[in-house]
């Protein structure tokens, strides 16, 4: 079967991943290949560009991390979207070793050929989000719904957010 997928300079950042075929929605394109570390390896500093937020590494679940940096393939390129057409599913092993889970990238929706392939990163700090790592966290994705950042809302912030708006809801219904 040819490949549907290669690699490519990308306008978004770097190189991408671009189809070079029509891809179906829920179709399985690529394993996200690396090294399995485990967090505190990698805390060591010896993956990654933490001052420009250029990183191949992925959080495979609370023991390990995948790191492309060490015997990556090319779904490392595939860049951040506000607005993906792909999404990275975690397949769990059935054994007890978690450095076996592997991640995949799906297609979320049709894909046409010249399409670059993307997916939200998801990435989740527990630090302030300040103006500093927003820059460094910068999305380029162009989407007319881009946040101008990679960074996640924090969890707390976001539930807060919504249990105030289900009480404005709420509010707004109401006859005395």
């Amino acid at each position: 079967m040819p490949r549907k997928i290669a690699t490519r300079r990308s306008t978004i950042h770097g190189n991408g991943m671009f189809a070079v075929a029509s891809i179906e929605k829920g179709e399985r394109l690529i394993e996200y290949k690396g090294r399995r570390r485990t967090h505190a390896e990698v805390d060591e500093g010896d993956s990654g560009d933490v001052d420009s937020g250029h990183t191949f590494l992925f959080t495979l679940n609370d023991e390990y991390v995948i790191d492309a940096n060490f015997d990556g393939n090319s779904a490392r390129w595939i860049n951040h979207s506000c607005a993906p057409n792909c999404e990275a599913v975690l397949e769990e092993d059935d054994g007890d070793d978690r450095r076996k889970d592997r991640v995949f990238i799906e297609a979320i929706r049709d894909i046409a050929p010249g399409e670059e392939l993307s997916y939200n990163y998801g990435i989740r700090l527990e630090e302030k989000h300040t103006k500093e790592l927003k820059k460094i966290w910068e999305c380029r994705c162009g989407s007319p719904d881009c946040t101008g950042t990679m960074l996640q809302p924090k969890k707390d912030k976001s539930e807060k957010k919504k249990k105030k708006d289900k009480k404005k809801k709420k509010g707004k219904g109401k006859k005395d």
